[in-house]
């Protein structure tokens, strides 16, 4: 009997799900994605008036009492609330039921950068304004740790196959979505519920990465704040909510009828080797993760026609990764239309490669490349090229046949994604 490791399987992406701070359902976020909307404001979540940053872009109105019951709703933190109101929306998408499925071949890898932010920010500070007895809630731990929401997902929805969590700062979901992906390219699984959740904006969030000079000031403009790729960059603008994709295996998705959105035919995972936080300046590792994914789909670099990159508007990141783009794709790269959504739905950490996964994958469908907003004209960086295509405050029509999505974590994670569109030969 051959082994299922030489018989590598094609995966299928077939259900998709998004809670941003532009809408919490797919439909909405790419309404708002291509009006070029932004979703910063500022923060309601806790008092943000002694924090150097005092906006970001929440996820509003969010309702997920149809998905809980009282009880429930009150035990799990709202990274996993994110989770699941995505998850649902990916499930239905995709027409899937578990009843009619193998439940050992059908799996979830999820991924968190941070879990349970709200929950640990409520527990210790409740702690401290206290009398020193520790009175924790008995769920606190399985609130906080970054692998419930993989957890919860399964018990969910039934699925009993592999289940794990993956944490790696802003590359998580990302890495989470190649993890499924290898699962079912060795046919150890038909099915696999992937992504990201992030809720970290709380006091500890938002203290903690002002500590680090990682987020933008710009507290009198918060919606024109996260401007990547522009001169006048001042740092990230953090960001919540959730992506889930349902990744299939080819001839099963095939076989029960189902829609196809892409296929994921390229993965490049590479480190930095670099610093904690910094990205290499030369953007060595990002290329070699891009050129990983580009040998690993068979393709030349000039069939790429769209990156939606990493760009999280920080001085040292935004110049790298355009740097690794020039040095991989040479005058190819003046064909790409490269963007950053990160301009509209702010940085989710452990939740922006499903979510931008989701995005490169919608524009492919759509044949429309969303923008990166709040580029003014004088407003240039002397280390970026500017004939290089950023895709600047309007969204524009392009047939895309290949889709790349970049993300890179603090560590030095480096994760690139490569997705073909199913309806182009």
């Amino acid at each position: 009997m051959d082994s299922p490791l030489f018989d590598m399987k094609r995966v299928v992406i077939t259900g998709l799900g998004l809670v941003t701070a532009l809408g919490n359902d797919v439909p909405t976020c790419w309404a708002n994605l291509i009006a070029g909307k932004s979703g910063a404001g500022a923060i309601t979540h806790f008092d943000s008036s002694k924090f150097k940053t005092q906006f970001a872009c929440e996820v509003k109105d969010l309702d997920v009492s149809n998905l809980f019951d009282p009880k429930e709703l009150r035990r799990y933190d709202r990274y996993i609330h994110l989770a699941v109101k995505s998850t649902e929306e990916a499930i239905n998408n995709a027409g899937l039921h578990i009843q009619q499925e193998d439940p050992l071949r059908c799996g979830v890898i999820y991924g968190s950068g941070m879990g349970g932010v709200k929950t640990l920010d409520t527990n210790i500070g409740e702690f401290g304004a206290g009398d020193g007895t520790p009175r924790y809630s008995p769920f606190f731990i399985p609130m906080i740790i970054t692998n419930m929401a993989a957890g919860m997902l399964a018990i969910r929805y039934g699925f009993k196959g592999v289940n794990y969590a993956t944490t790696s700062a802003c590359s998580s979901s990302s890495h989470a979505i190649a993890n499924a992906c290898y699962q079912i390219r060795m046919g150890l699984a038909d099915v696999v519920l992937t992504g990201g959740s992030e809720a970290a904006i709380e006091c500890c969030g938002i203290g903690g990465f002002n500590a680090l000079h990682a987020l933008s000031t710009r507290n009198d403009s918060p919606q024109t704040a996260c401007r990547p790729f522009s001169a006048s960059r001042d740092g990230f603008v953090l960001g919540e909510g959730a992506g889930t994709l349902v990744l299939e295996e080819y001839e099963h998705a095939k076989a029960r009828g189902a829609h196809i959105y892409a296929e994921l035919v390229g993965i490049g995972l590479t480190a930095d080797a670099y610093h904690l936080t910094a990205s290499d300046p030369e953007g060595i590792g990002a290329k070699n993760a891009m050129q990983l994914a580009i040998n690993e789909a068979g393709i030349l670099p000039s069939q790429v026609d769209y990156i939606n990159a990493h760009g999280t508007s920080t001085p040292i990141g935004d110049i790298a990764e355009v740097k690794a783009i020039q040095d991989l794709f040479g005058e190819d790269a003046y064909n790409i239309s490269i963007t950053s959504s990160k301009s509209m739905t702010g940085h989710l950490l452990g939740g922006t490669g499903a979510v931008e996964a989701i995005i490169s994958i919608l524009s492919m469908q759509h044949g429309m490349v969303t923008p990166t907003i709040n580029h003014e004209e004088g407003d240039k960086d002397p280390n970026i090229d500017y004939k290089l295509d950023f895709t600047f405050n309007h969204a524009k029509a392009r047939t895309i046949q290949y889709a790349m999505s970049n993300n890179f974590g603090f560590g030095g994670h480096n994760a690139c994604l490569l997705f073909k569109n199913p309806n182009i030969q």
